[in-house]
């Protein structure tokens, strides 16, 4: 339907007022501190978490519509919120800090979805206490001259003075300077010292000045350089929540600078020179050395003699060496005593620093004499000697004449002895010698002086003069050739011989090798072999190569003892011997056939459930004692299943019931013949096999009649049905012996007069165990002679029991004998089925009815009379 240009013209001016009718939303204003509104004065803390929730922007639309909310950025500034368009949560998305950057700015709108508000707004960041102060202008390096607590010369009589540039107590050093960028406390920065026990200094907390302890001292002789600790500390504050201190550390390294305040000091004191018969006039007795105290500028040394050189001697004034000037027999005292004097040769003004040293001169005679070692026949270099190994500790070896002698005299005929070569075995006396001496060689340590480590033990004999000046000295060779004794036991190689040989392995085989070493030679060094313990019996050693093998006549048998266990011994000529252990396994044969308890086996089954048959392999170990079974034959054969580890044979899944199990067979009577094996898992592989009989009830015709129940529970098992009765008759005994008794008493109390006459009858005494035997035969016989056994023709299809009744006998009819099972080596093999008549036979006047006799009871009877004759038979019982 189009409308006239007249009614558009109406509908688009109606449009337009509309549309100028729609006002623009707007934020609310809130005052300072609010998180709720435009953001106006808003303040946020930089150590505020990321994802914290800080603001909601809050307006309003005039007509209510509803409104969205927006915030932006500046595109080269970092997008530091994000907000929720419909609520206006604002929420912190970045990491905020004051120090780079201290106010944000941002766009923030407001939208009804026709208007939009933007309004720019300048969010201000708040600092919190999150810098640690900064050292600047690292490293700290300063150079301080000494001051010394108290200097004096090396006579320890003149004080030394200091000069102008020493540092003072209290001296303002160095100033460190820190900063941190936080405000209020949080970047105000004090100063500290660590270890301010031990150091030297004091820090200025305010300003940083370091300064020199009072009554402290820098010595440069004592410490060239100091390393002080210094630790800024801010004033602390707040971060997220917590107070907090923040620090800093540097190290302000302190060079001390040496002065002029130590005197000179002699080096390689004290001093002793020594003039000889052969010393020209001239010659250099020695050298002093001194050098400045102050080791940083030191100053020149001057030397000088002040007295007791009667004019034979002087010294050179700067090296310091002292030569005699006349020959050594102008000389006229054998010691002189010298003093020496150094001066520091100081700048003009400054006092001069001394110091003085003595020096003492010897007048000897020439050292022109070696020690020289001497044997019975003159000078000798080489000294032989045999003994056996292992000698007494502190045996003299007196095969040994040796004489050392030096024909100097006085201090030059001194000397030392030692020997050279391994040490600790043995030591030398006298160790001093003056002139002349007899040379006395000692056992040390006899474990060292071993034949069989050593055959040889070369030492050398060295004399060396003592304070001579040309230390001379001479040798001479100690051969000791060491004699073997026996003095080792036999060792086996190890503490434990492990074999394992098969059980089956003949008589006379080799079941393992032992060594054992005898490091002595000759016939100390044989070793022979024995074996003894209870387990070694079966086997025997040969005592010289050490094998081990059986016995011939052995026959081991891994299922009797699987294990033996014994000793080796290993013995020398002398008796000294070790014990080694020997472990031998017999390896399992698989030898055994697997055996089942009984070749013929009965069993009842109870529809649902299982029979277990089971074999047993006499073999020790797996896998030959381990059995597995199956069916081997069955007619049908689709009736039984096999557990073939567990030997447990049930139905299969198919037959639910009696009548399931009739439609696989025409067979009534539910007993079943079958062949199972028995085979294990060797190699190679042995098998058995049984025959089983299985009667199949039903557990409804069980439920219906406890004596079914009784008797099928008792069925394998006859002597639980003689229990049960002998139970029952002891209950009646005790019943029938405490009512005699309660009528013995209550007749006794009564007052009523008895008769006189008595009639005494004597108890008959029990009869022997034969009796009992007899009457339990009689008894069972009588209760099982309702029932007879009457056997059919057997059918090739199937066999059927059909149930009669019978004239009751005067007498217990005995039950027929067990027929025979075929053999099994008859061919061809049919399986067997018990096909016969079980027949009550009911006492003339029998009320019972017919209908409540069941042919379970009567197999299950049956069977149970069988076996219960058997076991009464062969034991007594009572």
């Amino acid at each position: 339907m189009s409308l006239s240009p007249r009614a558009a013209l109406a509908l688009g001016l109606l449009r337009l007022c509309l549309a100028q009718a729609n006002f623009a939303p707007h934020f609310f204003d809130n005052g300072v501190g609010s998180t709720n509104g435009n953001m106006a004065l808003f303040s946020l803390p930089e150590d505020t978490p990321v994802g914290s929730h800080v603001y909601t922007l809050n307006g309003t639309d005039p007509e209510g519509d509803p409104v969205s909310y927006h915030i932006s950025f500046d595109p080269s500034a970092r997008s530091v919120f994000s907000i929720d368009p419909n609520f206006g949560n604002i929420t912190l998305v970045e990491e905020l800090d004051r120090e780079r950057e201290g106010e944000i700015e941002a766009v923030i709108s407001i939208s009804d979805g026709l208007n939009l508000v933007a309004e720019k707004v300048t969010i201000l960041v708040t600092d919190a206490n999150d810098e640690v102060p900064r050292f600047i202008q690292e490293p700290y390096i300063v150079q301080v001259p000494e001051f010394p607590e108290h200097s004096v010369s090396a006579t320890g009589l003149t004080p030394v003075a200091m000069t102008t540039q020493d540092t003072p107590a209290g001296s303002s050093i160095f100033k460190v300077h820190a900063m941190d960028k936080d405000t209020g406390s949080g970047g105000s920065v004090t100063y500290f010292l660590q270890n301010i026990q031990s150091t030297k200094f004091a820090m200025d907390h305010h300003s940083g000045v370091l300064r020199l302890r009072a009554e402290t001292t820098l010595d440069y002789e004592k410490a060239q350089a100091h390393f002080v600790i210094v630790v800024a500390k801010d004033g602390g504050g707040r971060l997220r929540g917590a107070d907090v201190v923040f620090s800093a550390t540097t190290t302000v390294t302190v060079y001390v600078e040496d002065v002029q305040d130590m005197a000179p000091v002699f080096v390689g004191t004290p001093y002793y020179g020594y003039v000889y018969e052969d010393t020209v006039p001239g010659s250099e007795v020695l050298t002093v050395v001194a050098m400045d105290g102050d080791r940083g500028k030191p100053n020149h040394i001057l030397y000088s003699l002040l007295n007791g050189s009667d004019g034979a001697f002087e010294i050179n004034e700067t090296s310091g060496a002292i030569l005699v000037t006349q020959s050594p027999a102008q000389l006229r005292r054998e010691v002189y005593e010298l003093h020496v004097q150094v001066t520091e040769a100081s700048s003009a003004g400054s006092p001069a620093v001394q110091a003085m040293v003595p020096v003492t001169i010897r007048i000897v005679d020439l050292n022109n004499h070696p020690p020289t070692f001497y044997g019975e026949s003159g000078p000798q270099n080489r000294f032989e000697l045999s003994m056996y190994e292992h000698p007494p500790q502190g045996e003299i070896l007196r095969g040994l004449k040796i004489t050392v002698n030096d024909s100097d005299q006085g201090a030059n005929a001194k000397f030392n002895l030692r020997m050279v070569g391994p040490g600790g075995i043995f030591r030398v006396v006298p160790q001093t010698v003056l002139n002349e001496a007899q040379v006395t060689i000692i056992v040390e340590n006899s474990a060292a002086i071993d034949f069989e480590k050593f055959k040889l033990l070369t030492f050398k004999l060295l004399a060396i003069e003592v304070n001579t000046p040309e230390k001379f000295s001479s040798t001479a060779d100690v051969l000791i050739q060491l004699l073997d004794t026996n003095d080792n036991v036999p060792k086996f190689t190890s503490h434990y011989y492990i074999a394992r040989i098969p059980e089956n392995a003949p008589g006379g085989s080799n079941v393992v090798a032992v060594t054992a070493v005898d490091p002595d030679t000759g016939p100390w060094g044989e070793v022979r072999y024995s074996i003894y313990g209870s387990g070694a019996d079966l086997f025997l050693v040969h005592p010289s190569t050490g094998i081990i093998c059986t016995q011939p006549w052995a026959n081991l048998d891994a299922e009797a003892t699987a294990r033996y266990n014994f000793y080796v011994k290993a013995e020398d000529m002398e008796g000294r011997y070790s014990l080694a252990e020997v472990f031998i396994t017999l390896l399992d044969v698989n030898d055994h056939y697997p055996q089942f308890g009984k070749s013929i086996q009965k069993k009842t089954m109870v529809l649902g459930t299982s029979v277990k048959i089971e074999a047993t392999d006499q073999d020790a170990e797996e896998p030959n004692n381990l059995v597995d079974y199956s069916i081997t034959h069955a007619e049908p054969a689709n009736v039984f299943d096999i557990d073939a580890y567990t030997g447990e044979i049930r139905l299969k899944n198919s037959i639910h019931s009696l009548d399931s199990l009739n439609n696989v067979t025409c067979n009534k009577d539910y007993t079943w013949s079958l062949e199972v094996q028995a085979k294990d898992r060797g190699s190679p592989s042995f098998s058995t096999t049984a025959l089983l009989k299985i009667d199949i009830i039903d557990t409804e015709m069980l439920s219906r009649n406890p004596m079914d129940t009784f008797l099928m529970q008792t069925k394998d098992n006859p002597m639980k049905a003689v229990g049960v009765l002998a139970g029952i008759m002891a209950i009646i005994v005790a019943t029938t012996v405490l009512i005699s008794t309660a009528t013995f008493w209550r007749n006794k109390k009564t007052n009523k007069v008895l008769p006189v006459r008595r009639v005494l009858r004597k108890r008959p005494s029990p009869a022997p165990h034969a009796v009992h035997i007899e009457w339990l035969k009689f008894n069972k016989t009588k209760a099982a002679a309702k029932f007879l056994l009457r056997e059919d023709p057997p059918n090739e299809n199937c066999n059927k029991n059909s149930l009669g009744s019978l004239p009751v006998p005067r007498a217990p009819v005995p039950p027929p004998l067990p027929r025979m099972v075929p053999s099994m080596g008859a061919a061809p093999w049919t399986v067997p089925t018990v096909s016969g008549s079980l027949t009550p036979l009911q006492p003339q006047q029998s009320s019972k009815p017919k209908a409540l006799e069941s042919p379970i009871q009567s197999a299950l009877v049956s069977e149970l009379r069988q076996k219960f004759e058997k076991s009464v038979a062969n034991k007594a019982y009572f």
